[in-house]
């Protein structure tokens, strides 16, 4: 199983674009402004540049691990990996198998709602127990702590989506 770089990249351009829409005033920005203790002057200055620049690397270091979570053929490979020169060979029996393997189940459950609903789940398991953790010994509130996880909800969700279905 291989990387899809394209895949990646673009599912690492959604949690941007959907911070966008979720930080958006109109939506649920001034909410988290609030919540966070943020005002529009404490915005201004900060090196917009090196934060959108650093969201994107983390963003693609996310994409990358969501492979894992989404694609089950991702599993196939690692469960052989230490059987690198016999994969190449699809005459040896580690080959064959993966041959056999990768013909028959290779497409199955390559989908974007297969893999959004397990960026959802991981969302919801790995995620918000990460947010509600901070959020509660940094003393925010629910309503701050709903918020970082809807955005990460949704995000991820998208990002499952994506790398799942594009083959």
């Amino acid at each position: 199983m291989h990387m899809n770089f394209i895949a990646i990249l673009v599912a690492a351009l959604v949690p941007m674009l959907v911070g966008f829409i979720w930080y958006h005033p109109k939506v649920v920005g001034n909410a988290w402004m609030k919540e966070t203790g943020l005002t529009e002057e404490k915005m201004k200055g900060v090196n917009m540049p090196l934060i959108f620049g650093l969201s994107f690397v983390f963003a693609l270091m996310l994409s990358m691990s969501m492979q894992m979570l989404v694609i089950h053929q991702m599993h196939v490979g690692s469960l052989l990996q230490h059987h690198q020169d016999e994969l190449k060979d699809p005459s040896s029996a580690v080959g064959a198998l993966f041959k056999t393997m990768m013909d028959n189940y290779g497409n199955e459950f390559r989908t974007f709602k297969h893999g959004a609903f397990h960026g959802f789940i991981s969302s919801l398991f790995i995620v918000l127990p990460l947010v509600a953790t901070n959020g509660m010994f940094e003393r925010k509130s629910w309503k701050y702590i709903w918020i970082i996880w809807g955005y990460w909800a949704l995000t991820f969700t998208i990002m499952g989506g994506i790398i799942c279905a594009w083959q």
